[in-house]
């Protein structure tokens, strides 16, 4: 899925985001809005992952989406 797209559609996907990362609260996936780097470093900070992993399982969750 397109990253514009994901932008686009947030309030309607972050339910599946937040079953996907449980850790993430919704206030944190309200803050996110969409925005790719602040969900890469919210994975990074509750899962201690580095940035290349927190971007590849945003990548390939996001690509299974489309």
């Amino acid at each position: 899925m397109n990253w514009d797209v994901v932008q686009g559609k947030w309030k309607q996907i972050k339910g599946s985001v937040k079953e996907k990362w449980g850790e993430l609260t919704d206030d944190e996936l309200d803050q996110i809005d969409g925005d790719k780097e602040q969900l890469s470093g919210k994975l990074q900070e509750k899962y201690g992952w580095a940035k290349e992993d927190a971007d590849k399982q945003i990548d390939d969750y996001f690509r299974d989406q489309g």
